[in-house]
């Protein structure tokens, strides 16, 4: 496609958008507000995901070595922890890190244990998260089997139901999302549909005149990629800025700071990106399946 082509479907797109005013208005209405609703919809999944992923991250091991085991030992003990494949994080805590973290968990009660600095007997250990939270439990097996480590602690039934919950949520997130979004395709690219049957007769006027196949369909690709970005525009704009408003609600003014929600950016732009990627898409999809039925002439 040359320049001038172009130039003359973009023109004749946009002249068509206003020449055709109400039921441009009506088709990008369709796309805002199906677009409003699964932007809805994909903030929740989105922040649900993220807590998900934060519960999971909080699974981790912990490796408590022999009382016997010098530190040199342990240092070699660490290594070979590090080096088992899908290890995150392997953090050393001596025997007096321990205690002292012992003594806080009995908080006012933390007297008790006043006087075993000198002969501590908790051994040096280690805190492991894997990369994957789900390979945890692969992971406690290897360590168990590494010469110096006494026990290892991870709470596997508890893990294990965590991890099973969480693939549930996330499935159930996905489905709905794909179905909502199949749901958004099928409204917005009928609404469309309406709008370029009502303009049939101008179709098969150019059609029997001699045009071509792509003259005609170019400004309805244009028509239809300007309804879909122009309908997903108002949706980001109101999810933008009631996401902002929400963050500031139960930060600021509710002190709700356990609850812990994605930050607006970079998500601005992914739900910036997602949106407008899908109106469009739905905007021409809907446009060129429609005006193709009336190329058969």
């Amino acid at each position: 496609m040359n320049s001038v082509t172009f130039r003359r479907h973009f023109r004749e797109g946009v002249r068509n958008l206003r020449r055709n005013g109400w039921m441009s208005f009506a088709s990008i209405s369709a796309v805002t507000i199906t677009l409003l609703i699964l932007g809805v919809f994909l903030l929740i999944a989105m922040n649900v995901n993220y807590l998900v992923s934060n519960v999971e991250k909080q699974v981790e091991i912990r490796v408590m070595l022999d009382v016997t085991t010098s530190r040199t030992a342990a240092m070699d003990i660490g290594n070979q922890i590090k080096a088992i494949p899908g290890v995150g994080t392997a953090t050393f805590v001596s025997k007096e890190e321990g205690l002292a973290e012992l003594k806080k968990s009995f908080g006012s009660n933390g007297s008790v244990l006043q006087g075993l600095e000198k002969e501590n007997p908790l051994p040096d250990s280690f805190t492991v998260k894997a990369s994957s939270p789900q390979q945890t439990g692969t992971i406690a097996e290897k360590i168990q089997h590494i010469q110096g480590v006494k026990k290892v602690n991870y709470a596997q039934q508890t893990a294990d139901k965590l991890f099973a919950i969480t693939s549930v949520i996330r499935v159930v997130i996905i489905a709905f999302i794909i179905a909502l979004a199949f749901t958004a395709m099928f409204l917005i690219s009928n609404t469309i549909k309406l709008t370029i049957v009502a303009r049939r007769k101008e179709i098969e006027i150019m059609k029997l005149v001699g045009a071509t196949n792509s003259f005609i369909r170019g400004p309805f690709f244009v028509e239809g990629a300007f309804m879909g970005i122009g309908g997903a525009l108002l949706p980001i704009i109101l999810l933008l800025l009631g996401y902002d408003y929400l963050i500031n609600l139960l930060k600021q003014q509710l002190s709700l700071y356990f609850i812990d929600l994605l930050p607006l950016y970079p998500l601005a732009f992914q739900i910036a990106l997602i949106l407008l990627g899908i109106g469009a898409f739905i905007g021409i999809w809907g446009s060129i399946m429609s005006v193709r039925r009336f190329l058969r002439i």
